[in-house]
């Protein structure tokens, strides 16, 4: 048996070195870091005020009372108020039962964008409140958004 196992781990070790350590993106195109400009220091000192912005519109969207098994998607509006571009690298999600989808692309200073999310209702009942979590180039990194809903079932109010 430890005949077997050696080749296995060498060939894991080979694939974890030769993917690691890449600059691509999702699509496979390589990451230009000249698109990231980080005023940030260890010291905690940097310039600030040369960092994206990220404003919502508004950042808690409540569905109201929804039935069981429905699914509901709003796009929080967003606009990049700061003075370089706007870079969202993910936008996470409490559940599995919410799905985001986000701009890819850098959003210039003064331009809108749109993060949407979709909520499906199957297996839920009663209050659901959904954290949302978009991390950017932003300071803080992370800003939160919230959905809520009312979910009853198909029947009527319970």
């Amino acid at each position: 048996m430890p005949k077997k196992i050696f080749p296995f781990l060498i060939a894991c070790i080979l694939v974890v070195f030769f993917t690691a350590c890449r600059n691509k993106g999702k699509n496979g195109e390589m990451l230009s870091t000249d698109v990231v400009e980080n005023p940030n220091t260890a010291s905690g000192k940097g310039d600030l005020g040369k960092l994206p912005v990220i404003k919502f519109e508004d950042e808690v969207h409540d569905f109201g009372k929804i039935i069981e098994g429905e699914t509901v998607s709003f796009n929080f509006k967003f606009k990049n108020t700061g003075k370089t571009d706007l870079i969202i690298a993910d936008v996470t999600t409490s559940c599995g039962c919410t799905v985001p989808s986000f701009p890819k692309t850098p959003i210039q200073p003064g331009m809108d964008g749109f993060i949407k999310v979709s909520f499906n209702s199957s297996g839920k009942r009663g209050y659901q409140t959904k954290n949302i979590a978009v991390v950017a180039n932003t300071q803080p990194n992370t800003t939160p958004i919230r959905i809520k809903a009312q979910v009853v079932s198909p029947g009527g109010e319970k």
